[in-house]
Order: structure tokens, then sequence, then C-alpha cells
């Protein structure tokens, strides 16, 4: 029972108790007052909601960490009574979501609207709600509330930094068994053309021979010459490393800034999905055809594919991506890399110091691929050591080495040749 209504009813029954007993019309008049309330803010309680509606409309549910997400809260009366107060509560996870407001003296068929802006902090996928609507008599004794269920949710992407350069072989030229085979994907490169055959897309038919034989003819496509670009993130539980992180301070006045700069979590989880975000969309504009490859908490593989919209795909697989992987790298290494075409350029980012990302290193150069490690420093993350001897035996290797530490500039650290072992 609420505090208040407790004290009434209290108040109530004791001014009856005297009264009866002492028969004094003082505490007769105390009864009456203290039932006119209980009856009064019961009935205002009643009608405290009555005609009231809340929705909330986001410019965008795709968005990436450090950007401003904005969001549109918008309370109607459609009712012709005046209304004290309303609270408007957000119980969205979205860390330092504040679109819970208090509006007083909403007058009838009134409309109020008002802009929430929040720094995204941290990626995932985040509902955006639930809403509630609460609001009660001036006392307080009966308070009532309408829940307004989610209905939409909100991508964070992981951060991305900007790459000026990084290791970008050119791969093979043209030519051979491996580089001609024809694929149901669409590339840019035109084999042919056959007969259209049902589930064909519609940018795959070729127009001009349709035309001219009078049915219907599609396009067909070889592999691209070029060499892919593979992006293998390790993702197993056991080689992660983490240490304690601070909360977030922002000034109210970052909120309006477009360029604030948002601190690593000192993880190599969140550190190697940003790396591997932004090498995605380095080679991705270079006009490269990027695959993707984790075991996080399933085996993810997206085939290689050039655009932003395969930026978006991958964006999306990392947003949601969680390093509780059981497979190793050197198992997922020897799983997928039978699977590449030779001459594609493998990346793997992994925090593992062991001998098995030398094996894997190995493995790979041993399949006619060119492999590139960015290794994440584990023992800055409070991790194990071993970071320097790994990069020891992969330079021996003639491999690129990228190594990454804990508080490193990743922009500078994956463009600068300095950061880099051969």
């Amino acid at each position: 029972m609420n505090p208040g209504l407790r004290v009434v009813l209290l108040l109530l029954v004791s001014s009856l108790v005297v009264g009866l007993a002492t028969g004094a019309p003082f505490y007769y008049r105390l009864v009456y007052l203290w039932a006119f309330v209980l009856i009064g803010s019961w009935a205002m309680s009643k009608v405290a909601l009555r005609g009231l509606s809340v929705s909330r409309t986001a410019r965008s549910l795709r968005a990436q960490v450090g950007q401003v997400f904005e969001e549109r809260f918008e309370v109607v009366n459609n009712s012709r009574l005046l209304h004290l107060w309303l609270e408007v509560r957000d119980l969205s996870p979205l860390p330092g979501a504040h679109g819970s407001q208090v509006l007083s003296l909403l007058r009838g068929h009134e409309q109020r609207t008002y802009l929430i802006r929040t720094r995204l902090l941290q990626r995932g996928v985040f509902p955006l709600g639930d809403t509630v609507l609460a609001s009660g008599d001036p006392f307080g004794l009966f308070p009532v509330n309408l829940r307004y269920p989610v209905e939409d949710s909100l991508l964070v992407y992981p951060l991305m930094v900007e790459v000026q350069f990084f290791h970008n072989p050119m791969g093979w030229l043209s030519g051979g068994e491996a580089l001609r085979r024809r694929t149901h994907q669409i590339t840019a490169n035109a084999a042919g053309i056959r007969e259209y055959e049902p589930g064909d897309s519609l940018n795959r038919i070729h127009w001009l021979s349709t035309a001219r034989r009078n049915r219907l003819m599609s396009k067909e496509f070889e592999l691209d010459p070029l060499a892919d670009v593979w992006i293998f993130l390790d993702s197993a539980r056991y080689v992660q490393a983490s240490l304690p992180q601070e909360p977030v301070k922002l000034d109210s006045r970052d909120i309006w800034r477009p360029n604030v700069k948002i601190p690593m979590p000192p993880s190599t989880e969140e550190y190697g999905v940003s790396i591997a975000a932004s090498l995605a969309r380095y080679y991705l504009r270079q006009n490269r055809s990027v695959g993707f490859v984790s075991a996080g908490q399933s085996l993810q593989i997206l085939p290689s594919d050039r655009g932003g919209r395969q930026l978006g795909k991958i964006l999306e697989h990392l947003a949601l991506l969680r390093a509780h992987g059981e497979l190793p790298l050197q198992a997922l290494v020897e799983v997928e890399a039978r699977n590449l075409a030779r001459g594609s350029t493998v990346v793997v980012i992994t925090p593992a110091t062991g001998d098995s990302v030398i094996l894997s290193i190995e493995l790979l150069m041993r399949r006619g691929l060119f492999p590139i490690a960015v290794i994440l420093d584990a023992a800055s993350f409070g991790g194990k050591p071993g970071t320097d001897d790994l990069i020891i035996k992969l330079t021996l290797l003639k491999v690129p080495v990228v190594r990454v530490a804990n508080g490193d500039d990743l922009s500078a650290t994956l463009t600068d040749g300095r950061n880099s072992h051969h």
C-alpha cells in the first residue's frame, strides 16, 4: 500500500475512534476531512491519464559509437481536461539516455514535444522503451501509470577510426582456374549470358539481349580476379583480457559538439572489434572485396563482397559480437582457410600470445594466402605476457605485424608505419 494512503487511513480511523469515544464534534469534522481527501484523490486519479498518449520517434535506428542519437518524444492530451502534472519515464536500457521528463499544466487538446540527444558510448542493440506515463492525485495517494511497450530498437555500430594507410597487397593478376570459376554472386566480371531462371534478380537480367532474342536473358559472372581481403577476428573467450573501466564523464556542452573523442574501453574485445570495423571500411574504400570470419557466440562467416552494403553487414555482425567463443584461432583458420581463394589477403586480429598464432599464420602461408597480423598486447590489458616474443617470431616469417596496446591511438597506430614490423 502507498505510504501516504496508509497515513491518511490511519488518521481517518484514529479520528473516528476518538470521536466515538469523546463525542467531540472536532474529531467528526476531521473524519469528514480525511474521507473527502480520500474520495477526491481517488476520483482525480481515475481521470489523471484519461485521453493522454505518448509516442517517440528516432531520426535513425542505426548509429555509431561516438555519434549523437536524437529522439523526439510527443505527448498529446486528446481530452478537454487540464492535467496538472505528468511524468514521462523512459525505461530504455541505452546507456546515458535521459528521456524522462515531468510536464505540468497540460491543457485540453494540447500537444507537447521535446528532443533528447544522447551521446552513444557502447555498441550493441538497445530497445527504445518501454515508455511509462505516470500521474495521480495532488497528494500522491493513488498513483496511476500507463505502459507503452517497446516498438523499435537502436543498433549501435562499433567505433571506427580513420585509417589513412594500411598493408594493401594488390593480389594476383587475373587468370588460372581458381580465378575463373562461375559464381552465383554478382561481381564486376560478367562472363556471358544465359536464359533466365526462376529466382534470378532483376539486376542480373541483360536487357539488350532480352530485347534482341525476345526472351529473358540473365548475365553470368566470374569471381573477381583481384584478391579478396578476409578479416579473421579472434573471439575465443580464454584469450581475452580487460581492465576495470572508469565511468565516461562528458561535459553537458559536449552533446552539441560534432567531434568528441570517446575513450576506448580497456578490453581486447572492444579494441579488436573496433580494429576489424576500421580495416573493413578502409579496404572497402580501396574497392577491395572484403569478407569477415569470427566465432563469438556462434561461428559467423560473411562472404566477401564490395560496397557500402557489405560494410553495413560487417558492422551489424560486429555490433552484436561478444567474445564468448570456445573455438580457438588455430581451429578457426584450419576450418576456413581451405575455402579461401589463393592470393587472398587475410588480416588476423588476436590478443593470443601462444604458438597457435604462429601455426595459424604458417597454415595461411602454405595455402598461398598473404597473412597480416594485428596483435593486441594482452599484457597491457591485464592479460598474459608474451607479445614481444610472438612479434619476433612473426617478423622472422616476414609477415607484416601491427602491435596495438591499451591506450594507443588506433588511427595513428594502424596508419603509422613505425608500428609495423617486417
